[in-house]
């Protein structure tokens, strides 16, 4: 037979004997789990911030004794890469677990062009001699070719947008601001009522 000793004054309760008074809490479960946990993790990958905290939890893990295989599996990472953030954080500390540098090849664009550029891109083309009214990759390839003598592909130009912060825009077609009657001609399904 257990004895339990209600201690009213502070309000809490004992259980004697050899085992420890615990809370049962239900165990919860996340619905998807599969398709949540890739998800997550891209989620994860989506800022610098987020990312510093995954690595923070990985060390924080190791350090309660979990090991790197182990953190690995629940964070979805290999061990390998676990075993960096440790060994990071060992020598540098918290700054150790900060994005750095990404390894690739160095900017062909100067940082005074990288400015001039920057300039030209929140000005209409037309200034610059273009027929077009908005900036795209084609465009701007063109453009650093006749300006810099810089040649660069389409698409690296179109990250060289999203770098600086603009935002894809497109332009409205000229039917938009056409007659009725030829706003008719191009939509596919007839106005109500004209059946």
């Amino acid at each position: 037979m257990q004895h339990i000793c209600i201690d009213t004054a502070a309000g809490r309760q004992e259980r004697l004997g050899r085992q420890s008074w615990h809370r049962v809490m239900r165990k919860l479960q996340v619905h998807d789990k599969e398709i949540m946990q890739v998800a997550l993790q891209q989620e994860i990958q989506r800022s610098e911030e987020s990312r510093y905290d995954h690595r923070l939890h990985g060390v924080l893990l190791v350090s309660h004794g979990l090991s790197c295989h182990h953190v690995a599996e629940y964070l979805g990472e290999d061990p390998v890469t676990v075993q960096r953030w440790v060994h990071r954080f060992n020598g540098n500390g918290f700054g150790g677990l900060l994005d750095g540098e990404r390894p690739g090849r160095p900017s062909r664009i100067t940082s005074s062009q990288w400015s001039q550029l920057e300039q030209a891109l929140r000005q209409s083309p037309r200034k610059y001699g273009y027929s077009q009214n908005l900036w795209d990759g084609k465009l701007l390839a063109h453009h650093l070719e006749e300006s810099c003598a810089i040649e660069l592909g389409v698409r690296q130009c179109q990250r060289i947008f999203r770098q600086m912060g603009f935002r894809r825009r497109k332009p409205r077609p000229l039917i938009a601001k056409a007659d009725p009657e030829a706003q008719g001609r191009y939509k596919k399904t007839p106005p109500p009522g004209s059946l």
